[in-house]
């Protein structure tokens, strides 16, 4: 039985290694971007039920883990405040040096509102570079001004 969508991650990465499987190579095979099928598949975002039975066949996961692939989860996957991981604390620290300065100058382009993150894709690329290569990480949301009521 499985008890939450944690249980389906932990699957998932299980088989991802067991059976040397991509993000990129999933990706493929559900037709969507690498970055939203691997948010989809750690538990963060919805697949619908051919995604998910695709998904199912690439990771032999049985129809239980299928049908909670194409449940709305709990998003927020970070397991404590401040992160431990080296490479999830760098973003938090980007947010915590960088994000005043995001949100100031987003403010004064856009006006008083927000970036969705519903409405959003990202892409992550290797960019080549003489000192040690680059991540280069693309975020792309909508603006989403507040309203006044």
């Amino acid at each position: 039985m499985i008890a939450d969508r944690t249980d389906v991650t932990k699957m998932i990465l299980a088989a991802k290694v067991e059976r040397k499987l991509t993000w990129a190579s999933v990706a493929k095979a559900v037709n969507l971007s690498k970055e939203w099928t691997t948010a989809g598949c750690l538990g963060q975002m919805t697949f619908s039920k051919e995604q998910a039975e695709t998904i199912g066949k690439l990771f032999g996961l049985p129809d239980e883990a299928v049908a909670w692939l194409q449940i709305a989860p709990y998003r927020g996957s970070l397991p404590s405040a401040i992160p431990t991981d080296p490479l999830i604390y760098r973003w938090y620290e980007i947010v915590s040096v960088y994000g005043t300065t995001i949100k100031e100058l987003i403010s004064e382009e856009f006006g008083d509102g927000i970036m969705s993150a519903i409405d959003f894709s990202m892409n992550i690329e290797r960019e080549p570079d003489l000192k040690g290569d680059r991540v280069r990480v693309v975020l792309s949301g909508k603006f989403l001004p507040y309203n006044s009521y």
